[in-house]
C-alpha cells in the first residue's frame, strides 16, 4: 500500500488553478475539465469542482469554504518570497514567516476554498 494522491473538493476551478499553478508554481500533469493533477513528487495533488464530483463520487460533499480537517504542506527554500507573492495577489494570511524552535521557518495561508496551506523551509 502506498498514499498515491489527494483530491480537494473546490468551488471554482480557475481560481483553484491559478492559485496552486500560477502562485505556488506548480506544474499541471493531466487535465480533464475540471479535474486537475499537479505533479508534486511520488504523491499527486488534484481538485476538482464539487459540481462535477456530485456525479462521479457517492457522497454528499459538504458546500462553502472547508472546515478544516487538514493541511496541505509544501516544502521550499524560498518561504518569504512565496508567501509575500500570495499576500500579494490577495491571498489570506493565517501566519507570516516564522522561526520554529526545531529550526524550520514556516507560513500559512489559505487557498481559495479555506484550505490550510502551510509553506516550510526543508527539515
Amino acid at each position: 500500500m502506498k498514499y498515491g494522491y489527494t483530491i480537494l473538493y473546490v468551488e471554482d476551478a480557475d481560481r483553484t488553478k491559478h492559485f496552486y499553478r500560477d502562485l505556488l508554481g506548480l506544474s499541471i500533469r493531466a487535465e480533464h475539465g475540471s479535474y486537475v493533477e499537479f505533479e508534486t513528487g511520488s504523491t499527486v495533488l488534484a481538485f476538482n469542482t464539487r459540481a462535477e464530483a456530485k456525479g462521479i463520487v457517492p457522497y454528499d460533499l459538504p458546500e462553502g469554504p472547508a472546515r478544516q480537517t487538514l493541511e496541505l504542506g509544501f516544502v521550499t527554500d524560498q518561504v518569504d518570497g512565496t508567501y509575500d507573492r500570495l499576500i500579494e495577489d490577495g491571498v489570506e494570511s493565517v501566519l507570516a514567516p516564522t522561526d520554529k524552535p526545531w529550526g524550520q521557518r514556516v507560513a500559512y495561508v489559505l487557498d481559495p476554498d479555506g484550505h490550510l496551506i502551510e509553506l516550510c523551509s526543508p527539515m
